[in-house]
């Protein structure tokens, strides 16, 4: 039997707190791990979930969003029962504060229950679009 004890992963970026953590995904049979800073949202579907990144490429892994939510730093926000947002990608807010529309183009729709608790995250900086 081998020791595979002395393999490591090159550029490891685990940290405590999940703050510089990265994701690994299965894709063309290689294990890819994503760094959270290429991440633009995540899309939750039952027990699996939809990872898109900063260069248009989406992968699936078979992981609830709940986990991965764990996993990432505290840009992420939780903004639906079903979409994980990174807040550095989050280009305007429409419809008084229903939707995001993010730099890929992509508008994520953000619950009811949510919608003070994101525009308390993003006030910060100034996202409104006047109509």
């Amino acid at each position: 039997m081998k020791n595979f004890s002395s393999f490591t992963r090159a550029n490891s970026t685990e940290t405590i707190n999940g703050s510089r953590a990265s994701i690994s995904v299965q894709s063309m049979g290689r294990t890819i791990y994503l760094a959270p800073e290429v991440i633009t949202f995540l899309e939750g579907e039952g027990n699996y979930t939809f990872i898109y990144t900063n260069t248009g490429k989406k992968y699936l892994v078979s992981k609830t969003l709940k986990s991965l939510a764990g996993q990432l730093n505290p840009n992420f926000m939780r903004v639906h029962k079903s979409y994980l947002v990174n807040s550095d990608y989050v280009v305007a807010r429409l419809e008084d504060d229903r939707m995001l529309k993010l730099s890929c183009g992509k508008e994520v729709v953000v619950s009811r229950r949510k919608i003070k608790e994101i525009t308390g995250r993003l006030d910060h900086t100034a996202l409104r679009i006047s109509a």
